[in-house]
């Protein structure tokens, strides 16, 4: 017999896995909406395509499925701002107030300023508990800056110091 698993304990594994930072955005007729994401992969080279996973409860679901796109910005270490502004619960207008950015062809935001971004169109979504996992197709990608990347480990943001050194509980920039 399998026992349950506290949501605590799950959570204290997780932190172990050290992941990328990103802010995932949507356009919808209302406007912007956007979010802090670390659960993203890249799915297939052939063609290029992602998955995230996101809360079914946020503001920024309904717009991917309204649109059928989604942009993904990476952020730098020197964007750890930008990636607390989008995981705080406030309206969307106040998340993305002064923050730069750009439109990509199919009118998804994509920040300005990060190491690459990503714009893709909806393939499959699937329910996953209190989750939406979307794929998506990337119909169009920048690169951008050539820096090091904000990292999570261990519930809180981790820096990259070089190719081979991780710095943990990394300064506020």
């Amino acid at each position: 017999m399998t026992l349950p698993i506290e949501p605590s304990r799950f959570r204290s594994a997780m932190a172990r896995w050290a992941t990328g930072v990103s802010v995932v955005t949507a356009h919808g007729p209302g406007g912007d909406a956007g979010l802090t994401v670390n659960a993203l992969l890249s799915v297939s080279l052939a063609p290029p395509s992602l998955l995230v996973s996101l809360a079914n409860d946020t503001d920024t679901l309904p717009l991917v499925r309204e649109s059928g796109y989604f942009g993904v910005s990476f952020l730098s270490a020197a964007q750890r701002s930008v990636s607390e502004r989008f995981a705080r619960t406030v309206p969307s207008e106040e998340k993305f107030r002064g923050v730069a950015l750009h439109r990509g062809p199919n009118g998804t935001a994509l920040l300005d300023g990060t190491l690459a971004v990503l714009e893709c169109r909806v393939v499959a979504r699937t329910a996953a508990f209190d989750h939406t996992l979307v794929v998506g197709e990337v119909v169009h990608q920048e690169v951008g800056a050539d820096a090091l990347p904000l990292l999570f480990f261990h519930s809180g943001y981790a820096e990259a110091e070089g190719p081979d050194r991780l710095r943990v509980g990394a300064r506020r920039a």
